[in-house]
């Protein structure tokens, strides 16, 4: 019952408070991008005795505990501030963004569409951390506030051959021709 432009307004406005969510951590609460400092910081500390574990074990389980890393999970909310400053003033399409959420989103986003899981995975954790770490760890964010997250980057997706099997497709395909196959070892860089 929305007209075209309303529509994808509203579905704007649900990406943004996907991408910006909020993040909850220690009973604490992070926004992307001004709080992601504090919460490497607030992070550092439990990274901190993840390592002091492995560095108190025998070298030989040490190095069994390092074959699986250890995750870490930080909750995430909906950003429904983020959502309403893209409608304006529009009251009736802020009053849907709002039952949406309340409702639950399910966000399907890839490895940089929420902001927060992307920050995580590029912070420089032996420097946050005051030194080298031993043992692997994963932050994993995901949706707590009655929304869902799938990560389509996890769910898979089809899979590229190299340029090598790609050119022996196209000449089985049309054996007339004549082509050239150049192997991944054969390119110079």
């Amino acid at each position: 019952d929305l007209q075209h432009t309303d529509a994808a307004q509203l579905a704007v406005a649900l990406i943004l408070s996907g991408k910006y969510a909020v993040a909850h951590y220690d009973e604490r609460t992070f926004r992307y991008p001004e709080e992601v400092g504090a919460l490497a910081q607030a992070l550092s500390k439990e990274i901190a005795l993840i390592q002091t574990s492995v560095e108190n074990t025998k070298k030989a389980k040490a190095a069994a505990a390092e074959e699986e890393p250890v995750e870490v999970r930080i909750s995430l909310s909906s950003n429904l501030e983020e959502g309403e400053s893209m409608l304006g003033d529009r009251e009736d399409l802020k009053t849907r963004l709002s039952d949406a959420l309340q409702e639950g989103v399910e966000f399907q986003f890839g490895p940089t569409d929420v902001l927060w899981q992307w920050a995580l995975d590029r912070t420089n954790w032996n420097t946050v951390s005051g030194g080298e770490l031993t043992r692997r760890v994963k932050l994993k964010t995901e949706f707590q506030d009655g929304s869902v997250g799938t990560d389509l980057a996890a769910t898979g997706g089809k899979k590229r051959g190299s340029r090598a099997k790609v050119a022996a497709i196209a000449v089985e395909e049309k054996p007339e021709a004549v082509a050239e196959v150049v192997t991944d070892e054969e390119v110079p860089e």
